[in-house]
């Protein structure tokens, strides 16, 4: 038996080191290949001599090459700016081809920051052939591996099983554990400025998911969410390697990687809890959980397709994505915090009234400021509104869609929360300062304001 150790280029990551393996143990005579992202090296095990070019062929075939990487904070290979201007460029024209079509007209709202299930379902899909592959991948290929040692004779068909049940056993943990952190925010009652700190956390793991998918700040690379050792062998996950096959196992063993250290997979149980709500919080998981099933489904399968060039490409693709997400998530968290950034005001809100000393949207009758808005799915409008201080004010609202973000809307400054119901809804209080109040939808993703001045 013979051993040597290999130095590999561009990688990165876990998901790296799986790539790798599959592609060099499919060399006939290897019997190991076990990769080490953090020194860049693939340490393989094999009987007598294997042609080198083999193995420069197979790590070139998993979108890699051979030979030492040079440690830079930021990527010093112009090639690497051009496949993100690249890919920056397609993502704009299938946002505009998008949004000329009315895709994101249709998406049913889940009451949160994420716009809609499709976008939580994308964030899965993203997961499932990236972060989640690599840290579920091997628990699904260990299943999978120990069922055909079992059942040497059975059919293609027989062998998906341990995929199938694994897969199942993931969607209704996530559904079940979703709704139970969702229900965990709620009993805990969450403050508004706390909930903008939980979401601005949100958007900074997915940020830093979103740079290290891009791979153009490899030195970030070394930052990586993982799960306490103790804790993994609490929960028997290093140990399942070696348990006997069974579909229950397997489905188990499934229900488990909830638990397992996937930023993305953090980052949607972050944004779970901060809903405080039970069904969104189960909904949320479970279409995250559906969304990771292809990828996990296909690997040896659907994997082997995002791998090599495509794979560079589809990762720096899928990090702007991330990216976007993570600083609307960001401007989100400021704006239910009390700091509004309108980094994509532009985006979700509809047209504004600007700020005037008589507002043609406020209309004075019998002592009182009638202020009148219409909520839909996209937001409020009017959403910028002059008052006068000290005047009782009759905000009537006139909602149009009540299963949607906008539908929860908050006023941190006067300690108002109200869930709108279909129709005309009516908030009545009186601005006591001069200044700006704030208001937006539970999660800062649509937002708007009073401007208090002195009555006339």
């Amino acid at each position: 038996m013979n051993h040597q150790i290999i130095d590999i280029k561009g990688i990165h990551c876990a998901s790296c080191e799986l790539l790798i393996e599959e592609e060099v143990t499919k060399i006939p005579g290897v019997s190991r290949c076990k990769v080490n992202y953090r020194k860049g090296r693939a340490d393989i095990l094999h009987d007598g001599q294997i042609d080198q070019g083999l193995i420069q062929s197979a790590i070139e075939e998993a979108g890699y090459s051979i030979g030492k990487d040079e440690k830079h904070f930021f990527s010093h290979n112009r090639k690497d700016y051009m496949d993100l201007g690249l890919s920056t460029a397609i993502l704009f024209a299938i946002f505009y081809l998008a949004q000329a079509l009315g895709i994101f007209d249709l998406g049913f709202k889940t009451g949160g920051s994420y716009n809609s299930l499709p976008v939580v379902f994308l964030i899965g899909l993203t997961a499932g052939v990236s972060s989640c592959m690599a840290i579920v991948g091997g628990l699904v290929l260990g299943a999978s591996a120990r069922f055909a040692e079992k059942h040497p004779l059975a059919s293609t068909l027989q062998k998906f099983k341990p995929h199938i049940f694994f897969n199942l056993g993931r969607i209704i943990s996530y559904f079940i554990l979703g709704g139970a952190i969702g229900y965990l925010g709620s009993f805990l009652q969450l403050s508004t400025s706390f909930l903008g700190l939980l979401t601005i956390a949100v958007g900074l793991i997915m940020l830093l998911l979103g740079v290290q998918l891009i791979e153009i700040v490899p030195g970030l690379n070394k930052v990586k969410l993982t799960m306490p050792k103790h804790i993994s062998r609490l929960l028997g996950i290093q140990q399942k390697s070696t348990k006997e096959y069974s579909h229950m196992n397997s489905a188990v063993m499934g229900s488990l990687t909830f638990f397992l250290p996937c930023g993305f997979t953090q980052a949607m149980q972050l944004y779970a809890i901060s809903t405080g709500n039970p069904l969104i919080g189960a909904i949320t998981m479970g279409t995250f959980a559906i969304g990771t099933a292809p990828g996990l489904l296909g690997i040896g399968g659907l994997t082997s397709v995002v791998k090599g060039a495509f794979a560079r490409h589809f990762f720096r693709f899928a990090g702007i994505v991330v990216i976007l997400l993570a600083f609307f998530n960001i401007s989100n968290g400021f704006n239910l915090t009390g700091f509004n950034l309108d980094v994509f005001q532009s985006f979700t809100s509809p047209t504004i009234a600007e700020s005037q000393e008589k507002d043609p949207n406020v209309e004075f009758k019998e002592g009182i400021q009638i202020v009148k808005m219409v909520q839909t799915a996209d937001g409020y409008l009017p959403n910028k509104f002059t008052i006068q201080k000290g005047i009782p004010v009759r905000w009537i609202i006139d909602s149009t869609d009540a299963y949607s973000c906008a539908s929860s809307i908050i006023v941190p400054q006067l300690h108002i929360a109200r869930a709108l119901s279909l129709g005309i809804n009516i908030i009545e209080f009186t601005p006591s300062e001069i200044g700006n109040i704030k208001f937006s939808c539970n999660m800062g993703m649509y937002a708007g304001s009073f401007n208090v001045i002195e009555a006339e």
